[in-house]
C-alpha cells in the first residue's frame, strides 16, 4: 500500500472507531458488535506500525501508553478549579437561595446535577485534539495525569469541532468496575479500596497509564473553563454544547424555576440514588445564567453562585438473628452476622462482616442485638454499633468456639494476630476454598472453574487436591448440575491450557501463607524454576529485596511438607509447567532515583495522598514497599498518628521522613 492510500484508509479507520467509542462509552448505544470494533482497531494498528509517521496523539490506538511514568509533572490551571460550599439540610439550602436572590433578585433559575463520588479532572484541547489532562490538586495547582486519563474511553481523544478549550469533569470508577477490582485485591493478598472515588483517585494518580486502563473508569464534564468568544449565555447551554461537541456529560440534569423544585428534585434522587450504575454523594445546585454567576463572583475558596448538598450516610436498624462462621483457605475463622432481611442503599442485606472476636468484644454485640447497620462507601454492609437500650434480656453472648466448625481441629491464635485459625492442613472448608483460590483469575486462570462448579465437585469427592483437577475426565464433567456438552468441552480446554502458565501462577495459586501475586512474581524471577526455588535457603530469600523473614520462613515450612513434596511431583507427572517463562525485567531506567533498590515501610495517616498512591509511586521509582520494620528497612516514612512501626524504627535507628520530605521527593 503506497503513502496515501494508507493516509486515507487510516483516516478512515479513525474516524469509524471514534464514531463506535462515541456511541459505546458515550450514548451506551453501541452500533457494533466488540468482535467488529477490535478488528478494525488491530487493522489500524498495523497499518500505523507500517507507516509510523502517520501516527498521532488521537489515534485510538493510543488509549494506552506503553511507558510507565517517572513522576507528575505540575501544571499550573488557568483558572482556580475552586471546591463548593456545602449543605447539609434544608435550612442551609434555603439560606443559600436567600443569598443569592439578594444579589441577582428573583428572576434566575438553578441547575441540579448529580454531585459524582469521584476525582475532579481539568482536560485541554487544542484545536480539537486533547493535548493534557490534570488533576485539581490544591486548585490552582494539579498534576498532569494525561496519560492515565486517555485510558478513559468516555474521553475523545479528538473533537467533532476543532476547539481550543478547557473542561472540567469527575473522572469515577462505577460501582461494578470497584467490586471487581476489590475481588483481585483481596485474591492477592492486598488491602481493597475502601469506596470507589478512593479506587478511582488511587488509578488516576499513579504512574502506569496500563494499571489505569484496567480500571475501567469512566468520566461526567460538567463545565467549561473558559467560554470565550462562545454564544452560550447559560450553564445549562453549555452542557448541551459539550453534549455536541462529543463530551460525556450526566442527562438526569435538570433547570429548576425555585428552590421548592430543588429540594423535589433532592427528595426524587435520595430513592433513586440506590439503583446507579455509579456513586453520587449529593446533588450540586448552581445559578444558570452566567452573567448572574459573573454578578455573585466567588470566595477565596468557592463560588457564589454554586452549592453542593451533601447526602446524610444511609443507617439502617435491624436485628442480629445469628453470627456464622466462615473457614478461609488460610484457616481464619471470620464470624458474620446474620441479619434480619433489610434494605441499605437500595439492596436488601442480610450478612454483614464482623471481622474477628476483638471486634464483637469491643462494639458488645450480643445475639438478637438490635444493630445499626450501613455501607462502607455504600458497598460493603457493616455493623456500626448496637443499641443497649432495646435490650429485652434475651439477648445471648457470642463466644468464639475452640475448635473448627467444618473439622473440628483445636484453633490456634498465633501471637501478634487477632484471628483464630485452623491449622488442620486437611480440613475441608481450606482445601475448598484453596481449590478456588488456585483456579481464580490471579492464579491459574481457569475459566469455568467458578465457586459453584469446584463446590460440587468437591462435594462429589471429585477432586480432593488441585492435581485432581488435572485428571477430570468429560464423563465426570457431564454428571454435574448445568454442565452441557460445549461448557465441559469450553473448560477442559482452559484446563489444559492452564499447564502451560508461567512459573508465578502456579506459585500463587499453592496459596504460600504470605506471598501474594507480586512476591510470587518475584520468586519466580529471580529462581526461574521450581526445583530451585524448592531448594532456597532462608538466607538465599531474604536476600531478595522483596522478600522479608517472614515471608522466606514460610516459603521454606511450606516446600518442607511431606504432602506438598508430593503434590508437586504429581503435578509434574501432570505435565504441569514448572518454569518462569515471563519477561525477565530489564535494567531499571529509573536507577537514578533515590528510592531505588531500598525497602521503605509506610506507617501513619497520609494526607496529600493515600497509603496505596504512596505505594505504588515509589514502587514504580524501583522501591519496595514492605508491611513492617526489620534491620533491613532503609526508611520509614511516618503519618500522622505513626504507632509501633515508628517506635521499632527509630530503637534501630532508621531513617524517618515525614510525609513532606516524601512529597518533595516524589516531586524531583
Amino acid at each position: 500500500m503506497d503513502f496515501q492510500t494508507a493516509e486515507k484508509k487510516i483516516t478512515d479507520l479513525r474516524n469509524q472507531l471514534n464514531q463506535y467509542n462515541y456511541e459505546y462509552y458515550v450514548l451506551d448505544k453501541p452500533s457494533v458488535p466488540d468482535a467488529e470494533y477490535d478488528q478494525l482497531l488491530n487493522e489500524l494498528g498495523k497499518l500505523e506500525e507500517e507507516f509510523p509517521e502517520l501516527v498521532t496523539p488521537d489515534s485510538p490506538t493510543q488509549r494506552v501508553g506503553g511507558q510507565v511514568l517517572d513522576m507528575f509533572n505540575k501544571v499550573t490551571h488557568d483558572s482556580p478549579m475552586l471546591s463548593l460550599g456545602n449543605a447539609f439540610n434544608e435550612e442551609d439550602l434555603r439560606d443559600f437561595d436567600r443569598k443569592v436572590r439578594q444579589a441577582v433578585g428573583d428572576q434566575f433559575s438553578y441547575v441540579c446535577e448529580l454531585k459524582i463520588d469521584g476525582l475532579a479532572v481539568s482536560l485541554k484541547y487544542e484545536d480539537g485534539v486533547f493535548i493534557q489532562g490534570s488533576t485539581r490538586g490544591d486548585g490552582s495547582v494539579g498534576e498532569d495525569i494525561t496519560a492515565n486519563l486517555k485510558t478513559i474511553r468516555s474521553i475523545p481523544l479528538r473533537l467533532r469541532e476543532p476547539m481550543t478549550m478547557e473542561v472540567r469533569g469527575e473522572a469515577f470508577m462505577p460501582k461494578r468496575s470497584f467490586l471487581r477490582l476489590n475481588e483481585l485485591k483481596e485474591e492477592n493478598g492486598e488491602e481493597p479500596f475502601a469506596n470507589p472515588r478512593n479506587a478511582a483517585a488511587g488509578s488516576l494518580r499513579q504512574l502506569d497509564p496500563k494499571i489505569a486502563a484496567s480500571r475501567n473508569l469512566d468520566v461526567f464534564l460538567y463545565s467549561i473553563a473558559n467560554m470565550g468568544d462562545t454564544n452560550v449565555a447559560a450553564h445549562s447551554e453549555g452542557l448541551d454544547w459539550l453534549d455536541q461537541l462529543g463530551f460525556k456529560t450526566n442527562k438526569e440534569r435538570k433547570v429548576c424555576s425555585n428552590i421548592e423544585e430543588v429540594l423535589a428534585y433532592i427528595d426524587g434522587w435520595i430513592e433513586k440514588r440506590p439503583h446507579l450504575p455509579y456513586e453520587i454523594d449529593g446533588i450540586v445546585i448552581k445559578v444558570d445564567s452566567l452573567s448572574q454567576q459573573a454578578e455573585l463572583g466567588t470566595t477565596a475558596k468557592s463560588p457564589r453562585w454554586a452549592i453542593a448538598y451533601k447526602f446524610p450516610a444511609e443507617e439502617v436498624v435491624t436485628t442480629l438473628l445469628d453470627i456464622e462462621l466462615n473457614v478461609g483457605r488460610t484457616g481464619v475463622i471470620t464470624p458474620t452476622a446474620i441479619l434480619s432481611p433489610v434494605k441499605v442503599a437500595g439492596t436488601t442485606v442480610q450478612r454483614a462482616s464482623l471481622h474477628n472476636e476483638d471486634l464483637i468484644r469491643e462494639k458488645d454485640i450480643k445475639i438478637g442485638d438490635q444493630v445499626v447497620v450501613k455501607k462502607a462507601g455504600d458497598i460493603i454492609p457493616e455493623v456500626v454499633n448496637v443499641l443497649p437500650e432495646r435490650r429485652t434480656g434475651e439477648e445471648t453472648e457470642f463466644h468464639m468456639p475452640t475448635h473448627c466448625p467444618e473439622c473440628d481441629s483445636e484453633l490456634v491464635r498465633i501471637e501478634g494476630e487477632v484471628a483464630l485459625r485452623c491449622i488442620n492442613p486437611k480440613c475441608p472448608a481450606q482445601i475448598r476454598e484453596g481449590l478456588i483460590h488456585f483456579v481464580s483469575r490471579n492464579a491459574m486462570n481457569i475459566d469455568g472453574l467458578g465457586e459453584r462448579v469446584i463446590s460440587q465437585l468437591f462435594a462429589e469427592k471429585l477432586i480432593e487436591d488441585v492435581a485432581d483437577l488435572y485428571k477430570l475426565t468429560r464423563e465426570q464433567l457431564l454428571g454435574l448440575e448445568r454442565m452441557g456438552e460445549k461448557s465441559v468441552a469450553n473448560l477442559l480446554a482452559a484446563i489444559e491450557a492452564s499447564k502451560s502458565n508461567s512459573l508465578e501462577k502456579l506459585l500463587f495459586g499453592l496459596g504460600i501463607r504470605h506471598v501474594g501475586a507480586k512476591a510470587a512474581k518475584t520468586l519466580a524471577q529471580q529462581f526461574e524454576d521450581m526445583d530451585k526455588l524448592r531448594e532456597a535457603s532462608r538466607e538465599e530469600l531474604t536476600a531478595i529485596n522483596e522478600i522479608g523473614e517472614k515471608m522466606a520462613d514460610s516459603i521454606v515450612t511450606f516446600f518442607e511438607q511431606e504432602e506438598v513434596q508430593e503434590l508437586i511431583q504429581e503435578l509434574k507427572e501432570l505435565e504441569i509447567n514448572m518454569k518462569y517463562t515471563g519477561i525477565k525485567p530489564a535494567p531499571s531506567e529509573k536507577s537514578n532515583s533515590f528510592f531505588f533498590g531500598k525497602t521503605i515501610v509506610l506507617t501513619g495517616k497520609l494526607v496529600e495522598m493515600t497509603r496505596n498512591e504512596a505505594k505504588e509511586k515509589i514502587e514504580a521509582l524501583g522501591g519496595n514497599v514492605a508491611g513492617s520494620v526489620s534491620k533491613k528497612t532503609d526508611l520509614v516514612i511516618a503519618g500522622e498518628d505513626a504507632g509501633s512501626k515508628l517506635k521499632k524504627a527509630e530503637d534501630l535507628g532508621i531513617v524517618v521522613w515525614n510525609e513532606e520530605r516524601l512529597v518533595e521527593e516524589l516531586s524531583k
